[in-house]
């Protein structure tokens, strides 16, 4: 019996869906993030994105090109990753910092390691958390309505006046793409009726982080308090849109809610105890780095293996 092969977890069935298929529901479930985030902070959003995209792409097809390798322009996942570093992006950043990121994005992070498949975090947010280190300032300059303000998320941290409303709808200061909680629910919820991706990810994320806000927060069992918590930062879209990378996530259902509940423990504690009001970006990173060891330890054994 020692000789058994595993295998890993269910499901095994073969369909036609392509990378790109998936990368381009992706890319259509982030449109109304993207749309609104361009139409609440205005052309420099446009700017920041298209750059964004284009160097990420550029970058794939130039190192796939002087290495040699078949160029993977086309499955839409540089075009992913170059969207979803965008959105995380203040509208007021230097061009030329983007680029930087882009490119660290996918030379770095995905392509040093083999490509799409073979990277071991998500490269936006770690380009993001990159950035975050190399140019914290022009990171954080979150203008709205051309006024520097707080985020909500910060207001709600200090013990600040903040209103859920307006967080939930969008018209508040923030990157790009983190601000409209509806925008990005509607997207997440196309994903997850089109399967693309598994709901117990950001189920278990968003409600892990949940309960630890409630026993552990300032305010207890609050309801504007949670829902700020939910709305505020970028919760929905690392919950939606970047935990449930299929590279960089776990394969099994049982290692996805240990996943997700990780997720959002980490992320209250890092807003709760933290110096920053965010915490998104570096939990999601740390849970990849598990991912090895809650596959390890969750995935079923194999029929008969001792």
């Amino acid at each position: 019996m020692s000789s058994l092969k595993r295998v890993s977890s269910a499901p095994h069935i073969r369909d036609n869906t392509s990378t790109s298929d998936i990368m381009f529901d992706v890319l259509m479930a982030l449109m109304p993030a993207t749309i609104f985030g361009i139409y609440n902070f205005g052309y420099r959003a446009l700017i920041v994105v298209l750059v964004s995209v284009l160097t990420c792409v550029a970058s794939e097809a130039m190192y796939e090109y002087f290495t040699k390798k078949k160029i993977t322009v086309g499955d839409y996942s540089a075009a992913v990753t170059g969207l979803l570093l965008g959105l995380n992006l203040v509208h007021t950043i230097n061009i030329g910092f983007v680029i930087i990121g882009a490119m660290f994005a996918i030379i770095v992070v995905k392509q040093l390691y083999g490509g799409l498949g073979h990277n071991f975090m998500n490269p936006a947010l770690a380009a993001r958390c990159f950035m975050v280190v190399s140019f914290a300032g022009p990171m954080t300059n979150f203008v709205y309505d051309g006024v520097s303000s707080a985020t909500p998320l910060t207001a709600l941290k200090n013990g600040e006046e903040y209103d859920v409303m307006r967080m939930f709808l969008g018209t508040t200061g923030g990157t790009i793409g983190e601000t409209s909680a509806l925008a990005l629910l509607l997207g997440g919820l196309y994903l997850i009726v089109k399967k693309i991706i598994d709901f117990r990810i950001p189920f278990f994320y968003i409600a892990s982080l949940v309960v630890f806000v409630i026993v552990f927060g300032d305010k207890g069992f609050d309801p504007q308090y949670i829902l700020g918590h939910i709305c505020g930062g970028g919760l929905m879209i690392g919950a939606f849109f970047m935990a449930t990378d299929y590279v960089t996530s776990p394969i099994s259902k049982r290692g996805r809610v240990v996943y997700g509940i990780l997720l959002g423990v980490l992320t209250a504690i890092f807003r709760i105890y933290g110096k920053s009001a965010e915490g998104v970006s570096f939990a999601i990173i740390f849970c990849n780095l598990l991912v090895p060891i809650i596959d390890k330890f969750c995935v079923p054994r194999a029929f008969g293996a001792k």
